[in-house]
């Protein structure tokens, strides 16, 4: 629930392209289910019949003839429009066993042929080891079909292993099986780092056929061309994004919606700035311009680990970490800010005399421990950063006489994240809190101990 944060990497497009535009074909005619391949019942899933069931044990005439549609006349009129461009082929192994004709064009056309399973069958109940079987077979079926292995994977009906298993393999450049996001990102699994290059289900004509998609190829016209518009940009403003586009034989290749896609494609290409290219091509480039990063993961580490780590973000009280630690933690708790709330939860959460303990554990400003450095190494690195290890004579006398004040009134020591603030705005601060009641200044006090928190998760983990 993280994924790049308000700033998005740039993404360093191939001659500063402001957008990445990359077109899938999904070819599964020949691999849906139908028990002439052995399957238990007949398709029921994307085609013009909205309300369609699966027919168990019998075969369905309609369905099978809009899927033979797709090979026999949608491939070859979207095949005359996109054959010059760079195109992704979702291709269905015994999809592409039943149409060689197709595939030969594919390769003429230097069209990327990625696996999109080994049959266009529903995942989810399947269990594991079927599901790895099946991900094996669907290599060497395509490997023997196409002359090469994929290098890209995309199931589309996937079940909760897919992608940990498509990773497991070690076998593909990208997974696809992903729509959160709009540009690679890295997953890892175990000791793998499996690149992700998300793909799409809203720029996508399967959406003629659901009751609330596309009816006419305007519409689909007018949804790509927005999407376009809006991430070329966002592109333009210094933040450039990638468009996916889904097409299927026996969709798109109709030609009451083929118009359509035309005109989008024309509008893209008359812009400057737009690199075409195969999903292959752009996981090779992020690969290159952004690999995957080694870096510390807290909501992977063991509750030892974790607290060993972590323990003294809170000044000298260790609970603060062992109780984050219980909380429900995931990827966004890796980054800084993810994790200073966790902490912060734990702290929030724990009783006024807890919290009084945190407040007492950090040490005075300038005092007499800096003076022995009898600090912890980051408390000392704080107070130099302000320059509170060089104080003058007289202002380690303004120092002293405050941080007197200071305990005296309110019995725990004056807390500031001193990184926020010079020497001077850290005197001031000084003098002004100590005109508050003290419910005020336990309250700010314990802002000051998560913005601390914070800075030094920051230095940990980086940005």
């Amino acid at each position: 629930m993280i994924g790049y944060g308000p700033d998005t990497p740039d993404p360093r497009w191939p001659g500063g392209a402001r957008i990445a535009v990359q077109i899938v074909l999904n070819y599964e005619e020949g691999g849906e289910n139908n028990i002439l391949h052995g399957d238990a019942a007949s398709e029921a899933f994307l085609s013009e019949i909205t309300t369609a069931e699966a027919w168990p044990g019998m075969r369905h005439w309609n369905m099978e003839s809009i899927y033979e549609y797709g090979a026999r006349a949608g491939f070859w009129r979207l095949y005359r429009l996109l054959h010059d461009m760079p195109v992704t082929v979702y291709g269905v192994a015994t999809a592409l066993a039943r149409s060689p004709e197709q595939v030969a064009a594919m390769k003429a056309a230097g069209w990327e042929i990625a696996s999109h399973g080994l049959k266009w069958i529903e995942h989810r109940d399947m269990a594991e080891a079927e599901e790895r079987a099946q991900m094996a077979e669907a290599i060497r079926l395509h490997t023997e079909v196409v002359g090469e292995p994929p290098r890209g994977w995309y199931t589309g009906r996937c079940s909760m292993n897919t992608v940990r298993l498509a990773a497991e393999t070690g076998q593909f450049a990208y997974v696809a099986d992903s729509y959160a996001d709009d540009l690679p990102y890295w997953m890892r699994f175990g000791e793998r780092d499996q690149l992700i290059v998300p793909y799409t289900l809203d720029v996508n004509d399967m959406r003629f056929s659901i009751r609330a998609g596309f009816t006419e190829g305007e519409q689909f016209a007018r949804y790509l061309i927005d999407s376009f518009d809006t991430l070329y940009a966002e592109g333009e403003a210094g933040a450039p994004k990638m468009l996916s586009i889904g097409l299927h034989c026996r969709l798109a290749g109709r030609p009451g919606r083929i118009g359509g896609l035309r005109r989008a494609l024309q509008h893209m290409q008359a812009h400057e700035g737009v690199w075409f290219a195969t999903r292959l091509q752009i996981a090779e480039h992020w690969a290159r311009e952004h690999p995957p990063e080694a870096r510390l993961r807290p909501s992977q580490m063991g509750r030892a680990a974790f607290v060993a780590a972590f323990g003294g973000i809170c000044e000298h009280s260790p609970w603060v970490a062992e109780r984050a630690f219980e909380l429900e933690l995931g990827p966004a708790h890796d980054r800084p800010l993810g994790l200073a709330n966790a902490l912060a939860r734990a702290f929030r959460a724990a009783s006024e005399e807890e919290r009084l303990g945190v407040l007492r554990a950090h040490p005075d400003l300038a005092g007499k421990l800096a003076q022995a450095r009898r600090l912890t190494p980051e408390s000392s690195a704080e107070q130099a950063s302000a320059g509170l290890d060089a104080l003058t004579d007289e202002e380690r006398a303004e120092f002293t006489r405050l941080n007197e004040a200071y305990t005296a009134r309110f019995g725990f020591p004056f807390i500031i994240a001193v990184r926020d603030h010079d020497k001077a705005g850290i005197l001031a601060a000084f003098r002004r809190r100590l005109e508050n009641d003290r419910d005020t200044e336990f309250a700010e006090a314990c802002r000051q101990v998560e913005r601390i928190a914070e800075l030094r998760l920051i230095d940990k983990l980086g940005r």
